[in-house]
């Protein structure tokens, strides 16, 4: 990994990977990933980034809730190798969640959720399982450990495709929404924020053409709850 300026404070935003082709930072809870409507909701990750990188280009997004690991392209040749990546489910997230209640499942042992997502029209930003009209969404979980009164649980996540709110839809349909999750959770005043973070990201061995390539590269952040 390079590490040109690791690690760099720029507006409160941490950096902490830098080099000519890639930007990763490790978004705080709170911040918009990129702009919203409005004059409002213009300060965001990509803009801030922007001050500084002017080629720097987004390539996923977070929740403005969710805290943790951002990857942002220089150029447009490394936003199309990077979107293609994350289309090809090339790319390795894991998540970290705090959920209400104990999962009824031993730690460690892996469970698949698997439940189509489509918008819940009337109540936009919302999202809900459609199984009818829905588009597939799949997520791998398993529980970390569980509070000893029996309130919480931690759990790890791995969401294989990307839908818009799937994690927090999909513990919500098991009967374990995320801690302070205030568009699906009861109680979420509770909590000081959404407890949901990407802890984890790989990108993989990726050709830039004319000779080109990057190895594989991996990243991770400790969640901050």
């Amino acid at each position: 990994m390079q590490t040109d300026d690791l690690a760099i404070p720029l507006a409160e935003l941490a950096i902490l990977h830098v080099d000519s082709r890639l930007i990763v930072i490790d978004k705080p809870s709170g911040l918009l990933a990129v702009p919203g409507r409005g004059p409002d909701k213009q300060d965001c990750a990509i803009h801030r980034l922007q001050q500084h990188y002017t080629d720097a280009l987004v390539v996923h997004r977070l929740d403005m809730a969710t805290s943790g690991l951002m990857v942002f392209a220089r150029g447009a040749a490394m936003q199309r190798t990077l979107s293609i990546a994350f289309a090809q489910r090339q790319v390795h997230k894991r998540y970290q969640a705090l959920v209400q209640g104990r999962v009824d499942k031993p730690v460690g042992e892996r469970f698949t959720i698997d439940l189509p997502l489509m918008p819940d029209w009337p109540n936009r930003p919302r999202q809900q399982i459609d199984l009818l009209h829905g588009k597939p969404a799949l997520t791998h979980a398993w529980v970390l450990s569980h509070a000893s009164d029996g309130q919480t649980s931690r759990m790890a996540l791995e969401p294989i495709t990307g839908r818009s709110h799937q994690l927090r839809v999909h513990l919500l349909s098991i009967g374990h929404p995320i801690c302070g999750d205030a568009l699906y959770a009861s109680a979420a005043a509770s909590w000081p924020r959404l407890m949901l973070h990407a802890c984890e990201l790989s990108l993989p061995p990726l050709d830039l053409g004319d000779g080109l390539a990057i190895d594989v590269m991996s990243f991770s952040s400790p969640a901050p709850f």
